[in-house]
């Protein structure tokens, strides 16, 4: 079964009839090695062709589909058509010379790129693979396009007619009519890295920043040269980033497998058509500010309103004039306070609902069950569209920790369409593997119902990378010592001061020395709250755990392990601080510790 993008169910709604047979014929009568995209941008022009069609061993095929009937029809030249329509006569291009058209603006972008043209001999700077085009005619037959002189301006063998794409047809003779629009064979195939690099070029939009510019670089918006390493959303991702519809969605994700990467992606192509703002929300502060940061560099803050749960609640109570009881001192019982104030003003009517277009929950699994409830009543009835990205072993708050929990029970309608990301990008194999030594328990892979939680185990994407580091000093001072010492040997080396983080669980004694001695060598550092995103803040960031949720960076230090509990002795939030911690770091992970 072939992988069509954005999945049927998702783009179905937006085909013409003809289209959607077309598209399940695709799916059907094709082998799971050939990909296939309905109506997505391609390439710096945005070009729109109906259906992209890529296979390793055959190469790349670019259709039009056209439902019109022979009574449509009026006139037909190589260039022109003039087809009938409800509102009187109508030219529109000639389909075959429109799928010519967008083949060759394709292909001028793929011949840049020296990895995928030849390098010598008759063919030099063309494509090592073939390419052509084609047209779909889903409502005419093959007898009735021969004999109506359509032949003469449109080739026989780039068409598909009605009787030919049915479903009964034969899938081998399905195919056959697909691969006779090559004028040429292919002799050998397409390597996966080949294959990456043409989804890189025709869709930019799911291109992955260099992991030294971080994942959310403003970078990405400047022209880009043509890198030898292409990163692209896996197929799984792309599919999911560009099929998430309407309806209440939920995608369970390990660490690093780019759950917040496709919220990203989606809140962007949302902005570019929604009525109402977008509202995007998460539990830690550090996280909804990188997350504002991406939407700012895109240009779409100003429709996608991103806030922690706390200061979306505080915004609704001050915007309807709604006051609170304030204890003196106990921040906790006022937040719980401030949240209920909303939900009881939500229940009288005083706050409104249905107020987003689209809401979306990053690091659902550290919200409470009633403030799921109350965030779903405020997406907008006319398009429901909910996500919530969830992964139980990086819930380390207690509120998000639920036995039993339900997300029908908090209105959450995800039946059929809850997805699992289980492959780990993040990190190298090597520090997953560590990980596991401290997370043995928190990962161990437990099933859940379609509407319960399940417990991922990773799995690595295959990336290798240095030894993760465990250093033992016989101070602490000495250890944040050799902690600035490490650092700069490592910016000497090339490693932007940006791209390194200290983790810590415990400021005094241990991030405070550690501050101290950055402070001693002249290392560049920002603490906390004072952490902003971008490239202006070239600085080494120094965070608690909890602070790192959502966040990665080249290389991670965790001082202070001499304090932490042995694997033995830690408690399950134990656990899940140290891997959420550890998780972070995309090349290098160093642990150090102290005797005293």
């Amino acid at each position: 079964m072939a992988t069509l993008i954005p999945s049927y169910g998702t783009c179905a709604s937006r085909m013409t009839p003809g289209e959607r047979r077309f598209a399940q014929r695709l799916e059907v009568k094709l082998e799971d090695d050939y990909l296939c995209w309905f109506d997505v941008p391609v390439g710096p022009t945005n070009s729109h062709p109906d259906f992209i069609v890529l296979h390793p061993r055959r190469g790349l095929l670019i259709l039009e589909v056209k439902d019109w009937k022979p009574e449509t029809i009026q006139s037909i030249t190589k260039s022109d058509v003039a087809i009938l329509t409800p509102k009187g006569l109508k030219h529109v291009p000639n389909p075959l010379e429109q799928a010519r058209q967008y083949a060759h603006s394709v292909i001028g972008v793929l011949e840049r790129d020296r990895q995928l043209t030849f390098s010598s001999g008759r063919f030099v700077g063309r494509l090592m693979f073939p390419w052509t085009y084609g047209v779909v005619l889903t409502n005419i037959s093959r007898c009735i396009f021969d004999s109506s002189g359509l032949s003469e301006v449109i080739e026989p063998h780039r068409v598909i007619c009605q009787d030919e794409m049915t479903e009964s047809v034969d899938g081998e003779a399905f195919q056959q009519r697909l691969w006779e629009m090559f004028s040429i064979r292919f002799q050998g195939g397409l390597s996966l890295p080949q294959l990456d690099r043409i989804r890189w070029h025709l869709f930019p939009e799911i291109r992955l920043p260099d992991p030294q510019d971080g994942l959310f670089s403003v970078k990405e918006l400047e022209p880009v040269e043509i890198p030898d390493l292409m990163r692209v959303m896996d197929l799984q991702q792309e599919q999911l980033a560009r099929s998430l519809g309407e309806g209440h969605r939920v995608i369970h994700g390990v660490a690093g497998s780019g759950k917040t990467l496709i919220l990203g992606y989606r809140a962007e192509q949302l902005a570019k058509v929604c009525v109402k703002p977008i509202l995007v929300l998460c539990y830690n502060k550090t996280l909804a500010g990188r997350l504002m940061h991406w939407m700012s560099s895109k240009g779409v803050a100003d429709k996608v309103h991103v806030r922690t749960f706390h200061s979306w609640c505080y915004s609704q109570l001050n915007a309807y004039n709604v006051s609170f009881n304030k204890t003196k001192g106990d921040k906790a019982a006022d937040m719980a306070e401030m949240v209920q104030a909303v939900i009881r003003s939500v229940d009288r009517g005083q706050i409104p609902v249905a107020q987003y277009e689209a809401v979306m929950i990053d690091e659902g699994h550290d919200f409470k069950p009633e403030w799921l409830k109350l965030v779903v009543q405020m997406v907008d009835p006319r398009t429901n569209s909910l996500l919530v990205l969830y992964d139980d072993a990086q819930s380390i708050y207690e509120a998000g920790r639920q036995k039993n929990f339900s997300f029908k029970s908090v209105g959450i309608q995800a039946q059929g369409r809850t997805t699992v990301l289980k492959v780990n990008y993040r990190n190298t194999q090597e520090i997953l593997e560590f990980t596991t030594q401290f997370a043995s328990e928190l990962l161990k892979p437990a099933e859940a119902e379609e509407d319960g939680i399940p417990r991922l185990a990773p799995i690595s994407a295959g990336r290798h990378g240095k030894v993760p580091v465990v250093v033992k000093l016989p101070t602490l001072q000495s250890e944040g010592a050799w902690i600035a010492e490490r650092l700069k040997e490592e910016h000497t080396n090339g490693i932007a001061w940006r791209d390194m983080a200290i983790l810590y669980r415990h400021y005094d004694p241990v991030c405070k020395v550690v501050r101290a001695e950055l402070r001693k060598a002249g290392i560049p550092s920002t603490w906390k709250d004072e952490v902003t995103f971008g490239e202006s803040q070239e600085t080494v960031k120094l965070l608690p755990f909890h602070s790192s949720k959502g966040l990665e960076y080249r290389i991670i230090v965790i001082p202070g392990a001499g304090l932490l509990p042995t694997p033995d002795r830690a408690t399950d939030e134990d656990a899940r601080l140290l891997y959420v911690a550890m998780t972070r770091a995309t090349s290098q992970l160093i642990v150090t510790g102290a005797d005293q």
